[in-house]
């Protein structure tokens, strides 16, 4: 019997140590499925970083324009000719803009430009052509009146001569010419292969004037552009630009024609550390050297 017992205890012992043997795997399945998931929470988080990079990306391609833009300041502020920003977003001269438009700033893939249509004037409505246009009508016969009976003629007043109303002088059109925009020392130049701004520097004391560099028409006169200050923006042809920043006071309005040596602001230091102006030349939408420009000291 003790051998019986022996061996009946023996039995029990190795079905015990296996069924715990077994019970001992389940983590191990367990762990495999907890990194499963966390596979799966990775793509997830990858999806999700890499929808917000194309987001990003997508939002670059548009601007929403806000208030005191105008279209040259916007293609200034991300390099662009203000011809093809017009053109990408059909917009005709004289290139009106509204708080709040999204404009594309690149053109759509797989999409040609779009080409500005030209402004048709509209035929002004004359006498003529009213009368032309209108269906024709069926002579009535008028009663025969009486012919009024004549007044005397007034009296003739002695008339004082008109005043001419003094015009102001037209500005004259672009004609190639130069003249420095401020006097003072030239503290960095331009730098083709430089990053950011490119233009150059000139020093000088508070309020010194700054005027036109050449004929044209101001584009833009405001602070809306970051690292320019209170910044104005003259354009000279279809191709030339000019910029004037950090100013301290504005003294010409948008619209506004000025002409070579005229001053157009008062110099300052907004938006840099010092009283300096800022002077950029671009040619098609793309800096170049001012002093190709301007006349040698």
């Amino acid at each position: 019997m003790p051998a019986v017992y022996q061996a009946i205890t023996l039995g029990l012992l190795i079905a015990i140590l296996g069924g715990c043997t077994s019970h001992a795997t389940a983590p191990i399945d367990s762990r495999s499925n907890q990194q499963g998931a966390g596979t799966k929470t990775t793509s997830k988080s990858s999806s999700s970083k890499s929808s917000a990079t194309t987001t990003k990306s997508v939002q670059t391609d548009h601007y929403v324009v806000q208030r005191g833009d105008t279209l040259y300041s916007i293609a200034w502020r991300f390099g662009l000719n203000y011809r093809d920003l017009a053109s990408i977003n059909a917009i005709r001269s004289p290139y009106t803009i509204y708080r709040g438009q999204r404009l594309r700033l690149k053109p759509a893939a797989n999409q040609p430009v779009a080409k500005p249509v030209a402004l048709q004037p509209r035929p002004s409505v004359t006498a003529a052509s009213a009368s032309a246009t209108a269906p024709a009508a069926r002579a009535v016969a008028k009663p025969v009146s009486k012919p009024a009976p004549a007044q005397a003629p007034a009296p003739k007043t002695a008339s004082k001569p008109a005043t001419a109303t003094p015009q102001k002088p037209r500005v004259p059109a672009y004609d190639g010419k130069w003249v420095w925009p401020t006097r003072g020392r030239v503290l960095s130049r331009y730098q083709a292969s430089g990053t950011g701004k490119k233009g150059i520097d000139i020093g000088g004391h508070a309020d010194q004037p700054v005027k036109a560099a050449a004929n044209g028409k101001v584009v833009y006169a405001g602070s809306g552009l970051v690292g320019y200050g209170r910044l104005i923006i003259v354009k000279h042809n279809e191709n030339l630009l000019s910029a004037y920043g950090h100013n301290n006071k504005l003294l010409v309005k948008e619209g506004e024609r000025v002409s070579a040596g005229q001053m157009i602001a008062k110099m300052g230091s907004s938006g840099t550390s010092r009283n300096q102006l800022y002077f950029e030349i671009r040619k098609n939408g793309k800096p170049t050297d001012p002093l190709k420009y301007l006349p040698k000291h």
